[in-house]
């Protein structure tokens, strides 16, 4: 238990230090996704591609990896003979985003990366270890879909439920948690007010998360598949 909570402080800690590290300005402009930077990238991977043979400059990721975090980009390959140097909104460039790339094997796009779900997933992860040290299992508290459950906050130590704010929509998206134990961003409320607006048809066992990427800079992160019930709304993709 005393393990933990120091781990919990540490990374409070390391957290207000990298706050530190940068200027109020120089936060504000890394934290923007603007698009130019994001073509930009674009840019520099297609002339990668032209000159390599058709190489990806990215970095290696194990093939089990989720499908939106798989091809994470390597600025190193790019700089500086393609780009003088990473986006300043890029993880790389103390920025809250990773850019990646989608279609990787037929139209290789960039795409971004919201970090800051990664650091709530972490806070969230390092409380349910401290729960399972002391009672074996994680708080689950009602079962969403098969597999699928949502988690029971206040025995985590949570005055409030913690939220990702969604990069589509601006909204409070809550998360979810598996039967193995993995924490997910829960995009349904997302993924609803899109297929609302698309003439595009989706059948169930379709995954529907390419509706959230196709005219957006980002990729749903940490996600889970959905597909689509008989009512034409976003449920769990399960097995």
């Amino acid at each position: 238990m005393k393990r933990a909570f120091r781990w919990i402080v540490a990374s409070m800690i390391m957290l207000l230090l990298s706050g530190c590290l940068y200027p109020d300005e120089r936060l504000k402009q890394n934290q923007i996704p603007y698009q130019d930077q994001v073509a930009s990238v674009q840019q520099a991977v297609n002339q990668y591609r032209e000159a390599t043979g058709g190489l990806l400059p990215i970095k290696t990721r194990d093939m089990k990896t989720p499908i939106y975090q798989k091809y994470p980009i390597d600025f190193q390959k790019l700089v500086p003979r393609y780009m003088p140097e990473p986006p300043g909104n890029a993880f790389e460039s103390g920025g809250i985003f990773q850019y990646v790339l989608v279609d990787a094997e037929t139209n290789p796009t960039v795409k971004l990366l919201d970090l800051r779900m990664a650091e709530q997933i972490r806070d969230i992860n390092l409380r349910l270890q401290m729960y399972r040290d002391a009672h074996g299992y994680p708080p689950f508290k009602q079962m969403i879909a098969k597999g699928v459950f949502t988690l029971d906050y206040k025995k985590l130590g949570y005055k409030e439920p913690p939220y990702a704010e969604s990069p589509y929509s601006g909204n409070n998206l809550p998360f979810v948690i598996d039967y193995k134990g993995d924490v997910y961003v829960d995009y349904r409320i997302d993924l609803y007010e899109a297929l609302k607006k698309t003439k595009r048809s989706y059948k169930t066992g379709e995954d529907i998360r390419g509706l959230l990427v196709e005219n957006s800079l980002f990729v749903p992160a940490y996600s889970l598949p959905y597909t689509v019930d008989a009512h034409n709304e976003p449920i769990f993709l399960t097995k």
